[in-house]
C-alpha cells in the first residue's frame, strides 16, 4: 500500500480575518479523513510540536497546528515570538479561539477530510483544548497537562478574564484528559478537580494519570520525558478519537 504524506508551512485566516503562519501535515490519500487541530505547547510553535502534527499525519489524520503567536512577533523565529508572548502574559483567549476556530474551518475544507475534527494540546495548549471543547463546535478534544484550566481570582486578566472549568457547564465536546501525578501544573488536586466538575455537569470524559510521570511527559525532546506514560497516552489518544472521529 502507498505511504506518503506532505508536511508544509500554510497560511491560514485566523482571528479577525488575520493571515496567520500554520503548520500543515497530511495523508497523501483520498480519504475522507478525521482531522485533528494542534494547540502548541508554551515553549511555541517549534520542531517539536511539528513532528507531533507529523505523527498524526502517519496515522491518517490531517493534522493542522496554527502559530499562536505568530502576532507577538511576526518576524522573528518562532522562539523568539514565543518569548515576546510570555511577555505580554501569554495569548488572549479570545484570540486563541478565533485562530483554532479558524484552524478547524480549514482542516473541515480540504477536500480529503470527512468533516470531523479535534483540537489536541500540550501545556497551555491542553488549557486551550479544554477551552474549546466549550467554546467551539469541534468534535472532540484532548487536554494533555493543561495548567491553568483552573486559575485563581488573582490570576485573571483582560487577556484570560475566566478559567475554564468555570465553562464547563457549556462543553460540547467530549474530552480526555492525560496528566503526571508528579506534575505541580496542575496538581494532582486540581485534575481531582476537573474530574469532579466533568462529572457533575455530566459530560462525556475520560482522564487518565501517570505515577512518575510530571510536566510534559509527553514532549521527547526534555528531560520530562516519560516513554511509559507517552506511549500509553498515544495509544489512548488515537482509541479516543477513532471513537469520537469516525464518519
Amino acid at each position: 500500500m502507498y505511504d506518503g504524506m506532505l508536511a508544509e508551512t500554510v497560511q491560514i485566516t485566523g482571528d479577525g480575518g488575520d493571515l496567520i503562519a500554520a503548520y500543515l501535515a497530511r495523508p497523501l490519500a483520498p480519504g475522507p479523513l478525521p482531522g485533528v487541530v494542534i494547540a502548541h505547547h508554551m515553549p511555541g510553535w517549534d520542531e517539536w510540536t511539528k513532528e507531533v502534527a507529523r505523527h498524526f499525519a502517519r496515522n491518517g489524520y490531517l493534522a493542522l497546528c496554527p502559530h499562536l503567536f505568530h502576532r507577538d512577533a511576526p518576524d522573528a523565529s518562532p522562539d523568539d515570538a514565543a518569548a515576546a508572548a510570555r511577555a505580554n502574559g501569554g495569548a488572549p483567549d479570545d484570540r486563541v479561539m478565533g485562530d483554532l476556530g479558524g484552524a478547524v474551518a480549514t482542516v473541515r475544507a480540504l477536500t480529503n477530510s470527512n468533516g470531523k475534527v479535534a483540537v489536541l494540546g500540550h501545556c497551555s495548549g491542553g488549557r486551550q483544548a479544554y477551552l474549546s471543547a466549550c467554546r467551539l463546535p469541534i468534535d472532540a478534544a484532548v487536554d494533555c497537562y493543561g495548567g491553568g484550566v483552573i486559575m485563581p481570582d488573582e490570576n485573571l486578566s483582560p487577556a484570560m478574564p475566566v478559567a475554564p472549568i468555570e465553562l464547563t457547564p457549556q462543553m460540547q465536546a467530549p474530552l480526555l484528559g492525560l496528566f503526571g501525578n508528579e506534575d505541580r501544573f496542575p496538581t494532582a488536586e486540581q485534575v481531582d478537580q476537573i474530574e469532579e466538575t466533568l462529572k457533575a455537569n455530566g459530560k462525556t470524559y475520560e482522564i487518565h494519570r501517570y505515577d512518575g510521570a510530571g510536566h510534559a511527559f509527553f514532549c521527547t525532546v526534555r528531560p520530562s520525558y516519560r516513554v511509559e506514560a507517552a506511549l500509553d497516552g498515544w495509544e489512548r489518544i488515537f482509541t479516543f478519537l477513532g471513537h469520537h472521529l469516525a464518519a
